[in-house]
């Protein structure tokens, strides 16, 4: 009951940050685009997210800008979101990947412009993109930039930015800090600090929200206003009731438990170590450059040695795995990619393939459905302990593999935290799956799922 009023209570806020703002998607030749408005035809603001994001996640500055009667249009980068082309070049030149990330923008800019000049809101990745747009197109107006970084920062030029930075990104503050103490005279510059966020959540800051909007106000000599809903938490709220309630909706079907055989401590502890030992040294010498997305095709071979050395300890120890529930993978299927799926897509981030994704989703899911599997049948009625310890196994074996090859499995490191959440959410649908229908049906589905997840998360990307 509590978790069915926290999810009424959270769409009902989020639907109302909504209310009276028409979406209207549309294509920039191949760039996915929407423009959100009121109808009052106020100045207008290109939104644009950071790496690994899509247009979805800027929605939090977008609605509240769109709310006080500005023209807001936001995009999804090359390889980002529904962008069906890849990025290309070299990510870490300016005239690499940088270079094409500005010419997008431009365009963008130069497409929804009409007659009126054009703020800028971006983050992350973006600040410096916008930096650097912001000095070639004509007819910009102010910028503001969360969790900035950008080496085209003068002490001239913006000028006219406000920097926001989260409160757990001291780094980042030092550079805000230092981009306005250096600032020539008659720029005008502002730093502040969102409290209480990091990286991802000041996108849902209520302070940096009221921040942005009182800047492009002063800016535009203009009074309106707008609330600013808690819709980091609803959007929270909202995605951790989705996972509880499925406890209620599987106790619909009858249940058809599977018997397993008690794993010792000893017999754990090799399950654990020996793959996440293993699986690094044996991926290492293999050419993966297959897959047009980072690392995807690295990270496929990984899961896939993982989960296929977990599963050949376990079952030498505890026999063959149980038979394969339909009804137990279809329900969990449905949670995650379905109810869960539409829900953080609405509301957060992209969660739906572009065509150009199904076959990278295919090819994740050879080595996910293997390694959920073995985890799954692993921890599915462990204790917190060594369900705890069992998922360190893997993220400590992912960071061996970034070790024995930093430069070339760098993105794995930002796939840790997506893994953490779908350990969260998903790994308990998977246990109540598993506790009534048995560990095979959730494992295959959670395999699925993660491939998904996986798969619409992480940029297209072709050198």
């Amino acid at each position: 009951m509590i978790s069915a009023l926290v999810a009424v209570w959270a769409v009902w806020l989020l639907e109302g940050a909504r209310w009276g703002i028409s979406f209207e998607r549309f294509d920039l030749r191949e760039t996915p685009a929407v423009r959100m408005s009121d109808g009052t035809g106020g100045p207008v603001v290109v939104l644009a997210h950071g790496f690994a994001g899509s247009w979805q996640m800027m929605q939090g500055y977008g609605l509240v800008l769109a709310q006080a009667g500005y023209d807001v249009y936001a995009f999804d980068f090359l390889g980002h979101g529904q962008h069906p082309v890849p990025m290309s070049g070299d990510v870490t030149a300016v005239d690499g990947t940088t270079r094409l990330l500005v010419d997008q923008t431009i365009e963008v800019i130069e497409a929804v412009r009409g007659a009126r000049p054009v703020a800028l809101v971006g983050h992350s990745m973006a600040t410096d993109v916008l930096v650097r747009a912001a000095a070639q197109a004509e007819g910009i107006g102010p910028l503001v930039l969360l969790a900035t970084f950008s080496g085209a920062v003068t002490p001239e030029f913006p000028d006219d930015m406000l920097l926001i930075t989260g409160a757990w990104e001291p780094r980042l503050q030092g550079f805000a800090n230092d981009a306005v103490a250096e600032a020539a005279e008659g720029v005008r510059r502002k730093a502040m600090i969102a409290p209480a966020v990091e990286h991802v959540a000041i996108l849902h800051s209520r302070a940096g929200r009221a921040a942005a909007l009182a800047w492009l106000n002063e800016s535009y000599g203009r009074e309106q206003t707008a609330p600013v809903p808690q819709t980091g938490w609803a959007l929270l709220g909202l995605l951790a009731a989705i996972t509880v309630l499925f406890g209620p909706v599987a106790r619909a079907f009858p249940a058809r438990p599977v018997e397993t055989v008690p794993l010792s401590p000893r017999g754990f502890a090799l399950a654990v170590v020996g793959p996440m030992l293993a699986a690094p040294l044996l991926a290492w010498p293999v050419e993966t450059s297959v897959l047009p997305v980072l690392v995807a095709d690295y990270l496929a071979l990984h899961l896939a040695l993982y989960g296929v050395l977990q599963l050949a300890v376990l079952w030498w120890l505890c026999g063959p795995p149980g038979r394969i529930s339909p009804l137990g993978a279809a329900l969990v299927l449905i949670w995650t990619i379905g109810v869960f799926g539409f829900a953080l897509h609405r509301y957060g981030a992209n969660f739906w393939p572009s065509p150009e994704r199904l076959a990278i989703i295919a090819a994740l899911s050879l080595g996910a459905v293997p390694f959920m599997l073995a985890d799954n049948w692993l921890v599915h009625d462990a204790r917190m302990g060594r369900r705890v310890l069992a998922r360190l196994g893997f993220l400590v074996s992912l960071a061996i593999a970034v070790a024995l090859d930093f430069e070339g499995l760098f993105f794995l490191i930002l796939i840790a935290p997506v893994i953490v959440l779908f350990y969260v959410s998903f790994g308990r649908v998977g246990r109540v799956s598993a506790a009534r229908y048995g560990a095979g049906g959730a494992g295959l589905a959670l395999g699925l799922a993660l491939a998904w997840a996986l798969g619409v998360s992480f940029p297209l990307f072709q050198a």
